[in-house]
């Protein structure tokens, strides 16, 4: 794919899928999931702002989820419906754009949603968002010294591990050094957004939660919340997988991905009024 605000396959009369991804990533981290969903789908790979193609948050106000979830709107109206599918950052998108146009939401796919906000409510284990706090922190020290390789260091080992980062090509370090500041607004935006509990339960599309077995503390608790929270919810733990699971083993977690997609997409898609977005 190459690289622009969104890509975009057309097949004629397909159901949508909009694909989310990660912080300090790209769209073309979906390059595989795009080529397993065609012919079927109708596939748009959204790049969030400050990657990719697209430029950096520059509105009067912080960044916020709702802000990212825009971008996703004009294509559930254009569609008149989609299925999402996110990853970290992507996922926790997914769940802000379900709750602000449940109606045009058909299914929603979420590995590793991190919504910060939950861990600094959750009074019963701290621990994670004490690590959480402390990475952002760590970030934006980094950043105020203009050090953004450093940044790029602790953000990258914090989720695949000590020594992730020094094993990464030079010219990968450089490109993600150059997404820091849109991360911090990312986990920023997150600190923020409550995305209240109550508020997912009543969503009625099916939804689909992954979690990797060998994940970070963080995402752990975020998922044992996420099931507590929806019970009669798909929850999936894969194993041998961290955090960034949807690249490590892409090839797995996309086949799960397009077996959620087969089983809860008719065949041709119906196009529906998009009032809401008028």
């Amino acid at each position: 794919m190459s690289s622009s605000n969104h890509q975009v396959v057309r097949p004629a009369r397909c159901a949508t899928v909009v694909l989310l991804h990660s912080s300090a990533g790209s769209a073309r981290q979906w390059e595989g999931l795009v080529a397993a969903l065609q012919p079927r789908f109708r596939v748009h790979a959204v790049e969030f702002h400050g990657h990719g193609g697209r430029t950096a948050w520059r509105g009067d106000a912080p960044l916020t989820l709702a802000d990212e979830a825009a971008l996703v709107a004009p294509l559930l109206a254009e569609a008149g419906g989609a299925h999402l599918v996110g990853h970290s950052y992507g996922a926790a998108v997914a769940l802000k754009v379900a709750t602000m146009h449940p109606g045009h939401v058909r299914s929603l796919v979420a590995y590793e949603p991190v919504l910060f906000r939950w861990l600094i409510d959750d009074t019963v284990h701290p621990r994670p968002a004490h690590d959480v706090v402390a990475i952002a922190d760590a970030i934006r020290d980094r950043l105020a010294m203009n050090q953004k390789h450093s940044a790029a260091q602790r953000f990258i080992d914090f989720w695949s591990g000590g020594g992730s980062w020094e094993s990464m090509p030079g010219r990968k370090q450089d490109l993600i050094a150059t997404h820091m500041r849109a991360v911090l607004q990312h986990f920023d935006a997150l600190f923020a957004e409550p995305l209240p509990r109550a508020q997912l339960a009543r969503l009625g599309m099916p939804m689909l939660f992954m979690t990797g077995a060998r994940t970070v503390a963080v995402t752990r608790r975020l998922a044992r919340l996420l099931r507590l929270a929806l019970r009669h919810t798909c929850h999936e733990m894969l194993p041998g997988m961290g955090h960034m699971g949807p690249i490590t083993h892409a090839s797995e977690v996309n086949r799960r991905i397009v077996e959620f997609l087969h089983a809860h997409a008719p065949s041709r898609s119906v196009r529906e009024p998009s009032a809401e977005f008028a």
